[in-house]
């Protein structure tokens, strides 16, 4: 049984006394695939660092997280143009919007989503979509954005189920990560009524530990549990859910 973990920070400072043991863990319990989303240019060496000492698990994206959108915005999306052109990169990402820490740079952050987007058509690479308290937002630039050259994950999907059937609709899987363990996540309400063609898992480490682990720090092993709520959702076995995750990531990534 394969999983796939289509969106873990394993570079964070968080696993930096145990990173090998916590991602050898997750790779024995059959998490052998792990997709790792960019922050900004600061993190980029601890990101090749990782990909070095676990060849074929981890697998690389280039992004500018919106939250790192500042000022300099357009010096780190450079830094993206030139990292792309002297390393494989498995998506842009994570790229969007994010106004729940503060709305300072929207226009800046919508600039830089446009952009990646934009960017990711170039290189025809798929997208993974961070949206914080901004789906109106990042579903605008979406609907300017859309069409067979666009493909990606909406990343720790936490709306609704209308929501979820417009993200859908623009050619992109749902991350569906520890929120859907969560007593009020909301999500476990109506995931199945999404196809399980339309989902991915997801940890987001060290962020957003499921349940029993809330409160804690997250790791790849803990998708595990989150595996086991989508196949009690869904009416499967793990088995499936494992299988056909992994499969959903392949189309999405091409690897």
């Amino acid at each position: 049984m394969i999983i796939t973990d289509t969106h873990t920070h394993l570079y964070s400072e968080a696993f930096d006394e145990d990173r090998k043991e916590t991602i050898q863990k997750a790779i024995d319990l059959g998490v052998e695939r792990f997709f790792i989303p960019a922050i900004d240019s600061t993190y980029t060496e601890r990101m090749l660092s990782l990909e070095k000492d676990f060849p074929g698990h981890m697998f690389l994206m280039s992004g500018l997280h919106p939250t790192h959108v500042k000022e300099n915005y357009e010096s780190e999306l450079l830094h993206i143009e030139e990292m792309l052109e002297k390393h494989t990169y498995y998506a842009i990402g994570e790229i969007g919007i994010d106004l729940y820490w503060e709305k300072k740079f929207l226009k800046e952050q919508q600039d830089a989503f446009r952009q990646q987007i934009q960017l990711a058509k170039k290189k025809k690479l798929p997208i993974v979509i961070h949206c914080r308290d901004a789906f109106d937002e990042v579903f605008e630039i979406l609907e300017k954005e859309k069409g067979e050259d666009l493909r990606g994950v909406f990343h720790c999907f936490t709306g609704t189920l209308d929501q979820a059937k417009t993200a859908i609709s623009y050619n992109l899987k749902l991350g569906i990560g520890g929120v859907v363990t969560f007593k009020n996540g909301k999500i476990d309400t109506f995931l199945n009524e999404i196809d399980l063609d339309d989902i991915v898992l997801e940890t987001d480490s060290p962020y957003l530990a499921p349940t029993p682990y809330r409160g804690k720090r997250n790791e790849s092993a803990y998708i595990v549990n989150v595996l086991e709520r989508l196949a009690d959702i869904h009416g499967v076995t793990n088995e499936h859910i494992a299988l056909k995750t992994t499969e959903n990531s392949k189309e999405v990534f091409g690897v």
